[in-house]
């Protein structure tokens, strides 16, 4: 089952940590792909006709922390997000996204629909008293490190499964860019479509990676990069 949008996730929940490896895909590779992944993995039992849309608000300071640590590669780092799916605002997660020494984890806790629009307009005492640690943090390092909404990251997704290893393999593609609009609850904030390519491989794994699942996720010119749909979104501003 996936963990992204089991709506039986527990409040502060942390994931085990993973490997991931990022590939910049074209139209022609995601249909390849796409063809050899459905015939060895699982489709997310949570996507509506093999897809689902994805909405996140992402969290960063006035001087870009999060967004040039990803650039520069640094080693230990951080990020946050609110997230919902398939435009299900009642069903609201705020995540804390980290990667050290090349290994993700994530914690997540639930927001409601009116703690997430606080946040947004920037009405946060009430966060200091929440009982989810995860937000209790977020709550601080706004105060002290002065983390913002910053922008809305939006695309579709299309998602696999394999048991062994614990393997999830995805392609995302349509990513757009909410710009300079946080409002994220707001379906009539526009977006605009980003990037050269048309999506990205994104493959994750808990201890090992089945050589099925490899061979199937592999083609000739693809190379892992340091791809990041945030700081893609980021582009304009």
């Amino acid at each position: 089952m996936s963990v992204e949008i089991n709506q039986k996730t527990n409040d502060n929940v942390a994931l085990k940590p993973r490997h991931e490896w990022k590939y910049g895909i074209t139209f022609p590779e995601y249909l390849t792909l796409k063809h050899r992944l459905s015939a060895v993995m699982q489709p997310d039992s949570h996507s509506i006709n093999g897809i689902y849309q994805i909405r996140s608000l992402y969290f960063d300071n006035l001087r870009d922390k999060a967004l040039m640590e990803k650039i520069d590669g640094v080693n230990n780092r951080e990020k946050f997000r609110i997230r919902y799916y398939n435009g299900n605002a009642d069903f609201l997660m705020l995540e804390k996204k980290s990667k050290k020494n090349g290994l993700c984890t994530k914690v997540q806790a639930r927001l409601t629909k009116e703690e997430a629009q606080k946040i947004v307009t920037g009405d946060i005492a009430w966060m200091k008293d929440a009982e989810s640690k995860l937000i209790a943090e977020l709550y601080a390092k706004m105060l002290s490190e002065g983390l913002r909404p910053k922008t809305i990251v939006d695309y579709t997704r299309e998602a696999f499964l394999y048991g062994p290893g614990n393997v999830r393999v995805t392609l995302d593609h349509d990513i757009r860019s909410g710009l300079s609009c946080t409002d994220f609850l707001d379906v009539s904030c526009p977006t605009v479509p980003v990037g050269d390519d048309f999506g990205v491989l994104e493959v994750k794994w808990d201890e090992f990676l089945p050589e099925v699942v490899r061979l199937a996720a592999s083609l000739p010119n693809l190379r892992p990069t340091a791809f990041s749909k945030y700081a893609l979104c980021r582009i304009y501003g």
